[in-house]
């Protein structure tokens, strides 16, 4: 998936690591907001808290690299309000639907 790959640039590379968890926020958050408004007409809910889900991991692995913490337990570090005081864009609830077709006459 595209989204991803662009995600795993703007926070994957440990080049990144010297640069603040703020400015790596607000390097990514464009590009959640660009992909998710292109996809948002549709039935696209699912797909959003996937990626939503594949974000806060890749953030948090960050973090915890970030901090000289290994392992998988960032889970309890790096719950969903961390992710929201980071003020990470979110595409989950952004889904819109179009009206239905009504005939007239």
């Amino acid at each position: 998936m595209a989204i991803r790959a662009r995600v795993r640039a703007v926070i994957g590379p440990r080049s990144q690591l010297s640069r603040d968890l703020a400015e790596v926020v607000g390097r990514l958050n464009p590009v959640l907001r660009g992909w998710g408004s292109y996809f948002r007409w549709g039935n696209s809910s699912r797909e959003f808290d996937q990626i939503d889900s594949y974000v806060q991991e890749r953030l948090a692995l960050f973090d915890s690299k970030k901090q000289g913490r290994s392992g998988r337990g960032w889970a309890t570090r790096h719950n969903a309000v961390w992710l929201q005081s980071l003020g990470v864009y979110r595409l989950s609830g952004t889904v819109r639907y179009g009206s239905p077709a009504t005939a007239s006459g």
